[in-house]
């Protein structure tokens, strides 16, 4: 009998902490304990490690620009009833979407040759016919560029509609919603920007996808604050409710959550 593949991202956790009978969220800015040791582990890497170079604001010497980042960590039990944890960034880290030790994207919008980088580079050339036209103004060349800039509208429109569309998302029973889908079944518009890049969804979508069973998350402030923020560095936070409260309803559907 061959023995089992470990998951690259899934690492094990040796606990006395009683496991959670019930899905657990952050509670009183309290994380459940597990989540602490997961995520001190995970404080312990970002401190020392050497894979990959981002500039959080932590070492005055460092050049680059600053971005400080939430991080998410999910207590899970894999396929083998193995207790460990899983962890992910939100958004985009050292200028990519994949890097060891942290869960792969939702939907991978910087895949060379994708549809959003076609759609980008069009968009990059309506945007300097514009500019010509502006510049050369020449006989007609306002209602040229009123109608250059309708059409970037619509490509522009109809890209961001596609990509809400790549980005779908699992539960426990295996049902895929897409954000357009989730976003129009909470009442709202058109999902925020960033939608589904957070780091919850991310961690719930690699557990469902392995077969992990979830058992507590939370997620952490690491770097400076961006001057229109208030996080702190180490300090905990639940999901935004903006990006991932009406996702998380989608993908927590049929688990009991702990009050």
């Amino acid at each position: 009998m061959s023995a089992q593949i470990q998951d690259p991202f899934f690492k094990s956790l040796d606990s006395e902490h009683e496991v959670p009978a019930q899905f657990n969220f952050l509670k009183d800015n309290k994380p459940h304990p597990l989540c602490l040791l997961a995520a001190e582990d995970l404080q312990k890497y970002l401190k020392h490690q050497s894979d990959w170079e981002h500039n959080f604001g932590l070492n005055p010497a460092q050049e680059g620009f600053i971005i400080g980042k939430m991080f998410g960590v999910l207590i899970v039990k894999n396929s083998q009833n193995e207790l460990g944890y899983i962890a992910a960034f939100s958004g985009k880290m050292a200028g990519g979407n994949h890097h060891s030790k942290f869960v792969p994207p939702v939907f991978d919008s910087l895949q060379e040759g994708s549809f959003l980088n076609t759609g980008m580079a069009e968009l990059t050339r309506i945007n300097n016919a514009i500019k010509e036209k502006e510049h050369l103004k020449a006989e007609g060349y306002l209602e040229d560029v009123r109608m250059m800039k309708v059409a970037r509208k619509k490509h522009s429109n109809t890209l961001q509609n596609e990509l809400f569309n790549h980005y779908t998302f699992l539960n426990k029973q295996g049902e895929e919603k897409s954000l357009n889908e989730i976003f129009k079944a909470a009442s709202y518009k058109n999902p925020p920007a960033g939608a589904g890049e957070c780091a919850g969804p991310k961690l719930l979508q690699y557990a469902f996808k392995h077969q992990m069973e979830p058992l507590a998350i939370a997620e952490f402030w690491w770097g400076q604050s961006p001057k229109s923020e208030h996080w702190k560095h180490l300090n905990y936070y639940p999901c935004c409710k903006e990006k991932c409260e009406p996702i998380l309803a989608h993908m927590l559907e049929g688990i009991k959550i702990q009050q």
